[in-house]
Formats: structure tokens, sequence, C-alpha cells
């Protein structure tokens, strides 16, 4: 079974629009545990617009299951990941000021500096994945920076699925092929859904886990948030 990490951003960012603490985000975060999600993902951006550095030693401190930080490495971030050391961190080259992550790691280009970043935050015992997209050569770049986990990026799958399913899943496929003889883990996360969750999982070989947040957020305003957790986990089986 693939595992589902659902990410909270949205959440942190409904809470953030009136300053106080509704929705607890804690809360949240422990009853989506509890609703039978195996993971919890954060994406804290130095504007803070949604999760707050204040925030992770708290969740660090109670999430029960997987923790994953995931975002830009800078120098505050990954002071803030060293200090609050999760199951996985996962580096994602997105601008600051962007609104959401559009595009994975150019790992030939960025060699040196993933390679020490990686080292670093493997030196905290934290494993340690990267945002890819679904190119055989930046799999190939994965491997020799020293990654652990791969993460594809699936904004452009879940565009194209609508006109062609199999035209959208085919370079993850041979993407997940190469990972998994190079013995790297494969993630996947973004605009990942009800309608596109389940063809994508059973396509992709060896995919250990997504990451989900704004669309089972906005399916919860329909299905209620247990509910939502359950459908997702039923088309990950």
């Amino acid at each position: 079974m693939t595992r589902l990490s659902v990410n909270i951003n949205k959440i942190a960012l409904l809470r953030n629009a009136r300053g106080g603490n509704l929705p607890d985000l804690l809360k949240v975060a422990l009853d989506m545990e509890d609703f039978g999600a195996q993971g919890i993902t954060v994406h804290p951006r130095p504007d803070e617009r949604h999760i707050r550095y204040s925030d992770i030693p708290i969740l660090r401190q109670n999430i029960r299951t997987e923790f994953n930080i995931e975002g830009n490495p800078t120098e505050s971030f990954l002071r803030l990941v060293e200090e609050n050391p999760p199951a996985q961190c996962t580096l994602v080259p997105d601008d600051p000021q962007a609104l959401t992550s559009d595009h994975g790691w150019d790992t030939i280009k960025h060699e040196a500096f993933l390679t020490s970043t990686i080292l670093r935050l493997k030196a905290a015992g934290i494993r340690v994945s990267i945002f890819l997209d679904p190119d055989e050569r930046m799999v190939e770049g994965a491997k020799k920076v020293g990654a652990d986990r791969i993460e594809f990026y699936t904004g452009p799958y879940a565009h194209q699925f609508v006109s062609d399913k199999q035209a959208a899943v085919r370079p993850h496929i041979r993407a997940a092929m190469l990972a998994n003889e190079l013995g790297l883990g494969i993630n996947a996360g973004h605009d990942l859904n009800l309608d596109n969750l389940a063809f994508y999982r059973q396509q992709v070989p060896g995919l250990m886990e997504v990451s989900i947040g704004h669309a089972l957020v906005c399916d919860a305003l329909y299905y209620g948030l247990k509910n939502t957790v359950q459908l997702y986990l039923r088309q990950l089986t």
C-alpha cells in the first residue's frame, strides 16, 4: 500500500486568515492521524503565509506518524529542520515568491549544493527526498547527490490526465523504473486528487508515499475530514 501523508498547509492558511487559533492546527494534524493518515507534511515558506516556523516544534513533539518537512533549503530552513528533526525532509526548489511549487530540481546544475545539503541533513539522522520532474537524467542525478528518495512533481500529470491519462503517466513510469533500479524510494505530490490518484498509484511502480493537501482539504468541505481521508486511502489500496 502507498502511504498517505496529508499536507496541512491549507489548514494553517485558514487559521491565519483570522489571526487566532481556529482551526487548531495541532488538533487537525492529530485528528488526521486518527482518521488513518500515515504522515503529516508541512511546507513552511519565508513569508509564513500558512505554516509558521513557530508551528514546527509543536508539531514535531506531538505527531505520532511520519513527519515530513518540505521546502527550499535556505539557511534558515535548514536550521529549523536540524533543530526539529523530522523523519523526512523534502527539498523543493521553489522561489520565495512562488504561489506553489511548480518544478523539480535540476540535479545536474545544482549537484554540489544538493550533495552538501543532503550530507548535512543526513548527519542529523534525517531521511532526504528531493522534488523532481519525471526526467531520467534528473533521477540519475538524485542518486549521485545522495538522496534517499525522490518526490515526483505531478502537476503536469494532473493537468494532462483529463485529456490523455496514458500519455500523462508515461514519463513517470519510465522515471520510476529507473529509480527502482537505482535503489531510490519514490514519493509523489502536487494536484493529486480523487479522480487521478488511483490510476497514478496503479501505473507507477514502487510508489511509496503521496503528499496531498489542497485537493484533500477542498474535498473535505463536502465530505468531512474523516470521510475524505478514508476516501483517499481507498485510492491507495
